[in-house]
């Protein structure tokens, strides 16, 4: 893949959206989930996202056609991806910490490890074994807090995440071989305007309450526009101009960072208690997820992309 030639200030900038606004939309969501049901709330970002990307995309002089293969290749993405691997996780916000959603898939280069190993037979390195092992003791640490074991519906929530990650996992190897637009952002608009129609299904469904956007207090207003503009298109965005402009690797420490930026925001800002033995959990967790994306051959899940590359997904 060609490298675009290095500006340093959008380097910076963009490496500020998917550190901090990528590990901000756990908080952000916590805040929206509190007074939105959720598959409405996810709906309606990734509805507006995608609206706005065809605008975009548009007046970009992008061209928005599409086969009938690769729409329904896309709304298959969509799925995985979003409807069920992100609508699910804003449904387990109403019962887990920020923080703790965003400790928990960050361990999901461990799942996509494990899968390539089950459904493809891919070796698995000595590196990213030991990743894998002390991913897998930083859940267990994580996991096994006894505030956590003690409430059903936090360990419900937890469990709900891990069955995301599994989706994104999932999702991330069926986007190696799938058929989709080669125009990246209009790729993304597709995958998130089906999404969000399929979530309003899936609200509906639910009996989920509607409401106008002027019904909403002013904190969920806002959290919804800086997850539509800054969560869902910005960052995205950023995510692949850096990977045009700077090594994979470089790109992949933000699975480090997400985690981080959400327990402090959730900490400082939702009042979220951060406990000795969730520290700990992170340290181990987050030093696997290092030794899984400083392996050449370990390969984790981009957001949203037409093709597997070194990143990770998130909220």
């Amino acid at each position: 893949m060609k490298r675009e030639t290095k500006k340093p200030l959008l380097i910076i900038l963009a490496f500020f959206s998917i550190y901090v606004i990528w590990g901000s939309t756990y908080m952000l969501n916590k805040v929206a989930v509190g007074e939105l049901p959720p598959f409405f709330l996810a709906s309606i970002r990734f509805t507006t996202a995608g609206l706005l990307i065809f605008i975009i995309a548009k007046a970009m002089g992008k061209s928005l056609a599409i086969t009938r293969k690769q729409l329904i290749n896309a709304f298959i993405v969509g799925i995985l991806f979003l409807s069920f691997g992100n609508g699910i996780i804003v449904w387990a916000l109403k019962y887990v910490d920020s923080g703790f959603a965003a400790l928990e898939i960050s361990a999901q280069p461990l799942v996509v490890l494990l899968l390539m190993r089950l459904l493809q037979g891919k070796k698995i390195k000595t590196m990213s074994l030991v990743g894998v092992g002390l991913g897998i003791l930083g859940i267990f640490l994580l996991v096994g807090q006894k505030q956590i074991i003690a409430n059903e519906d936090t360990l419900m929530g937890m469990l709900m995440i891990f069955g995301c990650m599994l989706s994104w996992a999932y999702g991330s190897l069926f986007v190696g071989k799938a058929d989709l637009p080669k125009n990246f952002f209009v790729n993304t608009g597709y995958q998130m305007f089906t999404a969000g129609i399929t979530l309003a299904l899936a609200s509906l469904l639910f009996g989920e309450t509607w409401t106008a956007p002027t019904q909403w207090g002013q904190h969920v207003q806002l959290s919804m526009v800086l997850l539509i503009i800054f969560g869902s298109i910005v960052a995205f965005t950023s995510f692949n101009y850096l990977l045009k402009t700077v090594s994979p690797d470089k790109v992949a420490t933000s699975t480090l960072v997400n985690p981080i930026i959400a327990l402090f925001l959730g900490w400082f800002i939702l009042n979220e208690q951060i406990t000795t033995q969730s520290i700990i959990a992170a340290a181990v967790l987050l030093t696997g997820v290092y030794f899984i994306n400083t392996t050449k051959t370990s390969i984790t899940v981009p957001r949203f992309s037409g093709k597997i590359k070194k990143g990770d997904p998130r909220l």
